[in-house]
């Protein structure tokens, strides 16, 4: 008997005190005396004899190794017993104890080809490593790491800004009588206090009440919900989206889980992806290939390393939020063809903003064709070979949360699997509604992407003037390089304090080191008086701080594509699709009415419910 801790691993590796523990601790079953000959009987090598040997063994009137059992339990420094010791104990045990015990001899004696012990080890709470006798300090480590954050001019402030909706772009800051224009919005065509959005929401609020109720699978799947989804799969041409609670959640939960079903699945992510892409491709596992930003022939060349059999995902964005780049998306797509991949595409900067109804860069791609295409058209565009695209509600749209738009049986798939959609309330049903709403809206209005497009082209002019460098792009952002953490919050704290512009100022980790920017966003709401304030307070903050104009940056190598040499891209949105006719915004300003007077009748019938 001095070789049964030999016999069993979790004898040989369990302390004399977790095994006392494990004995006195009542059992889970009637069939057992305590927990330890509960987890004796759920051993798949003992279970089985047990129901074998217990009566023959119980026949015998003792039990060598139950006694060393009882014995090793009582005393963590006793030395094992002899052969005569243990069966001197065997009077004093009960059956079930018995039983265990012939379970661990015959475990030892004859244990079965390849059996391996399921449990691991016992330990007692209380057996903890030796310490100084110190507790842990928590909130120095808090310390420790926002001072790294201080010290690298990265810390982030929150401004307090409060918009005002019946007077935007407009907002006030902490205290209400001090106003201020607000100019670094994602509220990028004022949706979010449009009539028809605030009407909608006003009146599913009273019908619906304020929350959701609960996760979608749970109380929280209502009529609208469905709605919003069927009005997402149609903008983009898809047999089907799915809603979350955001793009972040949209994009993290649909890449990680996605990679995680493709077996042996790699990831291509364009080096400027967002970090809910990022961090979607690192949960998901998946071996992952970077290629430079929007460097089609660094892409092909990853591609070719891959065997064709291999799944891969294309993960790339259409509107790069910091610098305004444009995506790649004919030339990637064509790739994705080429080698067998999938595409996954972010437009959330570019929904609402781009194409002839608002789905974003790759229906503006092919702008004629979609604006007045038939659902049942044969004709291809660009967007209908991208294979999933990623899309929000918070921002041109005005509202919040997050879609992804695909097949059928892939956007199933995400339902069924991924945690992020599963595990979370429901959008409230006014949200979805206003959501739905602005689509609708956005669909068949030009008149605020117009508004928009227009206000950018005369900023970037006038900066343009003034030497005031922006990082070239064909898109709506106008990002003013400064280059430096500190000088960047002290401009955005100048323009706030002084001239009553608010601006915030993007640094590090959004954007890479010495590439720091105020990142600006017109909007169709913004007026010439207000962007004349806007370029004079720019002005006098570049002149009092002596920050560099762009002809110093490109005397100095230039930085962020503020280069001798570049070139200011094209718009994307061309003269003639914007339509700056009055016939055009005519047409959006009808449509706004129309859709105004719709909601008003929906919003009566509902306070009469």
């Amino acid at each position: 008997m001095e070789f049964a801790a030999k016999a069993c691993p979790f004898l040989r590796n369990s302390t004399a005190s977790a095994l006392r523990s494990l004995s006195q601790k009542p059992a889970h079953t009637a069939m057992a005396s305590n927990g330890l000959v509960s987890m004796a009987q759920q051993c798949p090598v003992m279970g089985k004899a047990m129901t074998i040997q217990a009566r023959s063994t119980m026949m015998t009137g003792g039990c060598p190794a139950s006694a060393g059992v009882r014995h090793f339990s009582a005393s963590a420094v006793q030395p094992k017993p002899i052969k005569s010791q243990v069966l001197s104990y065997a009077s004093s045990v009960s059956s079930n104890d018995l039983k265990a015990s012939v379970q661990h001899e015959l475990h030892k004696a004859n244990p079965a080809p390849g059996a391996a012990c399921p449990f691991k080890p016992a330990v007692p709470a209380t057996h903890v490593a030796p310490t100084s006798g110190k507790t842990f300090d928590y909130e120095a480590v808090y310390e420790e790491e926002l001072q790294k954050k201080r010290q690298d001019k990265s810390y982030r402030f929150f401004n307090n800004i409060n918009r005002l909706a019946q007077q935007f772009p407009r907002a006030h800051t902490a205290k209400i009588e001090d106003e201020v224009t607000v100019w670094c919005s994602n509220d990028y065509l004022g949706m979010s206090k449009h009539p028809v959005v605030v009407e909608t929401m006003r009146a599913t609020l009273s019908k619906y009440g304020a929350g959701a109720g609960g996760t979608r699978n749970i109380a929280g799947n209502g009529a609208l919900h469905l709605e919003l989804e069927d009005e997402l799969a149609a903008l983009h041409r898809k047999p089907a989206a799915l809603v979350f609670s955001s793009c972040y959640v949209a994009n993290d939960a649909t890449l990680s889980t996605l990679a995680q079903k493709l077996p042996n699945c790699v990831i291509l992510s364009d080096a400027m992806n967002h970090a809910s892409m990022i961090q979607g491709i690192k949960h998901s596992g998946a071996k992952k290939m970077i290629f430079r930003h929007n460097d089609t022939a660094h892409l092909e060349e990853l591609l070719q390393t891959l065997d064709p059999s291999v799944p891969k995902i294309i993960a790339f964005e259409t509107v790069y939020s910091m610098s305004g780049t444009i995506g790649k998306v004919e030339e990637i797509c064509r790739l994705a063809k080429k080698y067998g991949a999938i595409t996954f595409l972010d437009e959330v900067h570019a929904v609402g903003m781009y194409g002839a109804h608002g789905a974003g860069v790759a229906e503006h791609l092919d702008f004629a064709d979609n604006l007045n295409r038939p659902v049942s058209s044969p004709i291809k565009t660009v967007m209908d070979q991208v294979d999933i695209i990623s899309g929000t509600l918070g921002k041109a749209f005005g509202i919040v949360g997050g879609y992804i738009a695909g097949s059928a049986a892939f956007v199933d798939m995400i339902r069924s699997y991924a945690p992020g959609f599963i595990f979370t309330t429901s959008l409230p049903p006014a949200i979805v509604a206003g959501a739905s709403a602005s689509i609708r809206y956005l669909r068949n209005s030009p008149h605020e992407r117009i508004g928009q497009q227009t206000n950018t082209r005369a900023l970037k002019a006038q900066l343009a003037a003034l030497d005031i460098p922006v990082v070239p792009n064909p898109s709506h952002i106008v990002p003013v390089l400064v280059g430096d953490a500190e000088v960047c919050k002290a401009a955005s704290d100048e323009l706030l304090r002084s001239h009553n512009i608010y601006v915030q100022s993007i640094n590090y980790p959004t954007v890479p080191r010495g590439e720091e920017r105020l990142r600006i966003t017109p909007t169709p709401g913004h007026n010439e008086e207000m962007m004349a304030h806007l370029v004079n307070a720019l002005e006098s903050v570049w002149k009092r701080n002596g920050l560099k104009r762009t002809a110093e940056w490109k005397a100095t190598g230039g930085r962020a594509g503020v280069v001798e040499g570049a070139v200011d891209p094209a718009p994307i949105w061309t003269e003639s699709q914007l339509s700056l006719s009055a016939e055009a915004v005519g047409v959006g300003k009808a449509h706004a009415g129309q859709l105004l007077e719709e909601t008003q009748t929906r919003q009566a019938s509902a306070f009469q419910l």
